[in-house]
């Protein structure tokens, strides 16, 4: 066991001393204020403080985990090991910064409670992050940190015993609209071909038209494609079913639609099922709460996991409301515009609501990239798709941490606008699942 000394326990330092030993690194410890317990333990020790105690692996302190509230952090970002660090102490420490504190700024996402302009969709922007802005967005600094700290540990208490963990793959698909045709009902089967006709689409209207004939296969209906990937290369997938009333932004079959229930449920017989929260419902409790028992009704289940739609997170709102529902885990946690860890961070993690000063029983669940931000957001072409997605892999595979990915059902169907993303989802789910 590990014996970590702290001058003063917060709920920031216990946070973050779990996030890194018990999740991350996997060992026991037991975290202490009393100094004359740390020094009469004969057991591997760690202190973080303002001056070491004894011989013990020794961190200085910087002021965050003492804190309380959020105010604006003097920060600069230097070079070290061939990666990024930040809230430097000197040569005195076991490293030159303050590993802990810098891993709770960027998983609390301190940043995104500081004042800032939102984007369109009321979102927090990749451009304005502190890792995109100093070159670590595509990098899980954290896990990278946490084995620097395994390695120093391993030097001085070579009796400390790591467990041995191992990289995990899951692909998770949003289903925002089932069926591009089908299960649409009489109204906006009507006004499909009125816009088509306005447009002078003339393929879409006989595409349309053999699909409602039963003629053709609605283009949206990748099913069959994805469960054949997923029994081929066996691994762990989540759906997410968009169920909100319809709007907008928000465009999927009603939930009363018998073949539309069939499909939750035939594709919760391979895989989890989650909830997708609608635009309309991210500031309407009552709304979010209606989806989630629509879902519930058709599994006839409990409803434990979300992401939102349009990847929608307003900090600390977002996060309250899903708790509020007994929803357990979140799969959020990602930017719109760009690939990469949004907070730095490979493994899943306990919300902190910093607002609250309290460490919530939410789980975020981050995921490393959705194929629209490369597609829409970088413009690159499926033909380069591979050489942005596989790096990442790699470095989640390096700390043997979960690589997460973001697809449609209806951008795997190789067709139109998609035409060669079917095989950038094959060759990714291939190079992932490899041993």
């Amino acid at each position: 066991m590990l014996l970590v000394y702290t001058h003063k326990i917060t709920h920031r330092n216990k946070y973050i001393f779990n996030l890194i030993f018990k999740d991350i690194l996997q060992i026991d410890f037991k975290l202490s204020s009393d100094i004359e317990e740390f020094k009469n333990e004969n057991t591997a020790k760690l202190s973080y403080t303002l001056n070491p105690i004894n011989d013990e692996l020794f961190f200085v302190s910087r002021s965050l985990l003492f804190e309380t509230g959020i105010t604006e952090q003097n920060i600069s970002v230097f070079d070290f090991k061939e990666n990024k660090a930040f809230f430097a102490t000197g040569k005195a420490s076991a490293l030159p910064f303050d590993i802990f504190a810098a891993s709770f700024y960027l998983v609390s996402l301190y940043e995104e409670y500081l004042p800032h302009i939102r984007d369109e969709h009321d979102r927090f922007e990749a451009k304005d992050s502190l890792a995109y802005n100093h070159g670590f967005l595509q990098k899980p600094l954290i896990n990278i940190w946490c084995e620097w700290i395994k390695e120093l540990l391993t030097e001085k208490y070579p009796e400390i015993v790591f467990p041995k963990k191992k990289f995990e793959f899951i692909s998770t698909i949003d289903i925002d609209n089932a069926y591009a045709y089908r299960e649409k009902g009489l109204a906006r089967s009507i006004g499909g071909y009125l816009k088509s006709i306005s447009l002078l689409n003339f393929p879409e209207i006989k595409e349309r038209t053999r699909v409602l004939l039963g003629k053709a296969k609605d283009p949206y209906d990748t099913y069959d494609y994805q469960l054949e990937i997923l029994k081929k290369y066996k691994f762990k997938c989540i759906y997410f079913f968009l169920l909100g009333d319809y709007g907008v932004n928000d465009k999927n079959l009603p939930i009363e639609s018998k073949k539309f229930q069939s499909l939750i449920k035939t594709l919760g017989d391979y895989a989890e099922i989650g909830i997708h929260p609608s635009y309309g419902s991210n500031k309407n409790q009552d709304q979010l709460k209606r989806e989630v028992n629509r879902l519930s009704k058709v599994l006839h289940r409990d409803v434990t996991k979300s992401r939102q739609h349009f990847l929608k997170l307003v900090l600390p709102g977002t996060y309250r409301n899903l708790i509020s529902l007994d929803i357990t885990d979140d799969y959020t946690m990602g930017f719109a515009s760009q690939i990469g860890f949004r907070a730095s961070i490979c493994t899943a993690f306990n919300f902190y609501d910093l607002d609250n000063e309290v460490e919530t029983k939410l789980k975020v669940h981050p995921f490393a990239f959705m194929e629209g931000t490369l597609k829409y957001y970088m413009k690159v072409p499926p033909e380069e798709a591979l050489l942005k997605i596989i790096p990442l892999i790699d470095e989640v595979k390096a700390v043997n941490g979960v690589f997460m990915s973001l697809w449609h059902n209806d951008t795997i169907n190789n067709l139109n606008l998609w035409k060669g993303w079917q095989e950038v989802y094959e060759g990714m789910v291939k190079y992932a699942t490899k041993v």
